[in-house]
């Protein structure tokens, strides 16, 4: 009954559009230049034709919108968008201008004169070579070298730079697209997409659920598709589409866990993408279509705990969305902690549990690098004269899914479930705001009583991490610790010991290296574990810390050749740090940054241009 129930809201939903939303009162988003309660965005049709030459995007972005009866004028986003034309409804032309804005990550207001009729909006356009979403590579920086690739990465506020947009993640709109690229390539988007090429290059998508433009994406390149099941799939280059495909072949059973914890999927298929290394994130959870790093391809399915977090993105995230960028940690706390429940189905709880805890190290690591009173470490940000890519560190993800388990703690399992699911289902394709949930949760979870003694306030608001916080006990890693208590006095360790272990148990081997390890120990733990060679990039960025801190010149080749390499900002960054923290490596890290530059995406190059000055 549940199910149908659900399904009856998702049909209505989509087929009234935006109807449902056009009634809410919408928060006001310090990200955007949309005034949502006068003029707002609804649907799209998007015309573009892709110069990979001049690495430009042509494009009309006809928008249809919905104002209010006393609306004069319609406000967009755009950044380093060059605007050839604006008209209205029929080609009726109209006034528009451009006001600059302070901040360089907000780029400008695009502002268009409206008539009492008006119900379109048609913008002719063209990107600029450096717009900040879309990564241009040639034929050498992809694997099989066939030919150039392009993908876009629009969160947290980088789809104005590839498209003019309301572009708030408050404000939700259904597209349809005509793509035009060149002949032998492919291309896919955030939507209904093509399995095989087409001859001519020309690509029709269909978007017929609202989506925030953070969640518009394209990709362009020489790719090949292979089916897991009927609705699952894989695109990839075709070096590495047969290597992806054997990766993956948990999703099936991934979405059957996701729905039977939170209610049906609501988006139709659900595919992966594998990008060129360069790609700056693990994942991005692009609705129909997760873009992924091929650095979670490790070989053994050990890393594609990364997919089941995408994939839960398609509940809280995609279904449910912060209504902006302050409230980031109800997008992600609570889809680490649907990804971990997923995890725990596949693979049982005592897996769940070493996700679980290496996300609770990060967290602490994380609060001790910004500091533990730092404002920012609080839930509930103050984002509103900053980038919003700040805000994106693991106190939205870890302390926000710590909350969670708080929570499930206290009403049991069953009924953290219940609540979840009635949640999504009742809140499907609608946004949320922090101070909405706390009321939620207070309606339909926690008596008031409950909620001070969990001290909901203080998780919420305050910096740092409340005293009820639930430290992990991963009981697989007690042999971990173990084994390197036997390594540091034998040197050696039982392989029948090591040879079940994942990842994740050799991450926390190494993250459990002692300060008294000497280079000599290094070089004995390389010889046996390989460690500088490995083909799992978590094992590699994690063991490049301590080679770097005790100047382990042999790792240094292939620290040059990730770095050069892998764009995930997630493993660059803090080689760098290591790397500029010691004065016989920082011009190393100088002189490789000088040569990786340019295979970084902008996510990526912001963050390390201020590291590196």
């Amino acid at each position: 009954m549940l199910k149908n129930t659900f399904w009856l809201c998702i049909t209505a939903l989509c087929l009234s559009g935006c109807s449902t939303e056009k009634k809410i009162n919408m928060p006001p988003d310090p990200h955007s230049a949309a005034l949502p309660e006068m003029a707002r965005t609804t649907h799209l049709q998007w015309q573009a034709k892709v110069d990979f030459e001049q690495k430009t995007i042509t494009a009309t972005a006809h928008w249809t919108i919905f104002k209010a009866a006393n609306a004069t004028e319609i406000s967009f986003d755009s950044r380093g968008l060059n605007i050839l034309s604006v008209t209205l409804n029929d080609n009726e032309s109209t006034d528009f201008r451009l006001e600059s804005r302070p901040e360089p990550w907000m780029g400008d207001k695009l502002i268009v004169q409206l008539q009492p009729k008006t119900t379109e909006v048609h913008i002719i356009y063209r990107t600029s070579v450096d717009a900040a979403a879309v990564q241009w590579l040639d034929a050498q920086q992809t694997l099989d070298k066939k030919g150039p690739f392009l993908f876009t990465q629009s969160q947290a506020i980088l789809a104005r730079t590839w498209l003019p947009c309301q572009d708030s993640p408050g404000i939700r709109f259904t597209y349809n697209a005509e793509v035009e690229v060149p002949s032998g390539m492919l291309a896919l988007m955030s939507a209904q997409n093509p399995t095989a090429i087409v001859a001519d290059g020309r690509y029709t998508f269909k978007q017929d659920k609202a989506i925030p433009s953070y969640l518009m994406a394209l990709a362009v390149g020489y790719l090949e598709f292979k089916a897991i099941d009927d609705r699952t799939g894989v695109y990839a280059e075709s070096g590495l589409l047969e290597k992806s495909w054997n990766e993956f072949q948990e999703l099936p059973a991934m979405i059957s866990a996701a729905e039977a914890l939170y209610g049906p999927y609501a988006w139709g298929r659900y595919d992966l993408l594998v990008l060129p290394p360069s790609f700056p994130f693990g994942g991005m959870e692009n609705p129909v279509l997760t873009f992924a790093t091929p650095t979670i391809i490790a070989g053994d399915r050990s890393l594609t705990s990364l997919v089941a977090h995408e994939l839960a993105h398609s509940w809280s995230g995609n279904l449910v969305t912060n209504a902006n960028w302050n409230d980031f940690w109800l997008n992600e706390g609570f889809t680490v902690y649907f990804e971990r429940r997923i995890m725990e189905a596949i693979q049982g709880p005592a897996y769940a549990e070493m996700l679980a805890a290496l996300g609770h190290q990060d967290l602490l690591e994380t609060l001790e690098d910004m500091g533990a009173t730092n404002s920012s470490t609080s839930l509930k940000l103050k984002l509103d004269s900053l980038d919003p890519d700040e805000g994106m560190n693991d106190i939205a993800y870890e302390k926000g899914n710590a909350l969670l388990r708080v929570i499930e703690k206290e009403v049991g399992r069953a009924r953290m479930d219940t609540f979840l699911r009635r949640y999504f289902e009742r809140h499907a394709f609608q946004v949320m705001t922090t101070e909405q949930f706390i009321v939620y949760l207070q309606q339909e979870l926690l008596s008031r009583e409950q909620y001070t003694a969990l001290k909901i306030d203080e998780w919420i608001f305050k910096p740092g991490l409340p005293n009820n916080v639930i430290t992990p006990v991963p009981t697989r890693f007690h042999q971990v610790e173990a084994a390197l208590a036997s390594w540091m006095q034998d040197k050696k360790i039982d392989t029948q010991i090591t040879a079940a272990w994942s990842s994740h148990e050799w991450l926390h081997f190494i993250r459990l290296f002692p300060e008294k390890l000497t280079i000599a120990d290094l070089k004995l733990l390389d010889s046996q574990y390989n460690f500088s060679n490995s083909g799992n990039s978590e094992i590699l960025a994690a063991w490049f810390i301590p080679a770097i801190h005790k100047q382990y010149e042999p790792a240094y080749a292939p620290i040059r050749a990730f770095l050069t390499e892998v764009g995930r900002r997630k493993f660059i960054v803090p080689i760098y740090k290591a790397l500029l923290e010691q004065p016989e490596t920082a011009e190393m890290a100088k002189d490789i940054y000088r040569t990786a530059r340019g295979n970084y995406h902008s996510v990526a190059v912001n963050t390390l241009d201020e590291l590196l000055k």
